[in-house]
């Protein structure tokens, strides 16, 4: 197991029950990247995975 699989699991045990909406979710991307801006290339690159996929190749 990563150390990041702990955060996701946390995060799968605590909220997984939960409907959020992407603009929820786009919402607390940018309040995260306000807080922390040395994660911003990441965040962008998760937030553009997910936007994209359902991009064909």
């Amino acid at each position: 197991m990563y150390f990041t699989d702990r955060g996701i699991e946390e995060l799968q045990s605590r909220r997984g029950d939960e409907e959020i909406s992407f603009a929820w979710l786009a919402e607390r991307l940018v309040e995260f990247v306000d807080l922390n801006p040395e994660f911003e290339v990441p965040v962008e690159r998760l937030a553009t995975w997910l936007a994209r996929l359902d991009d064909e190749d």
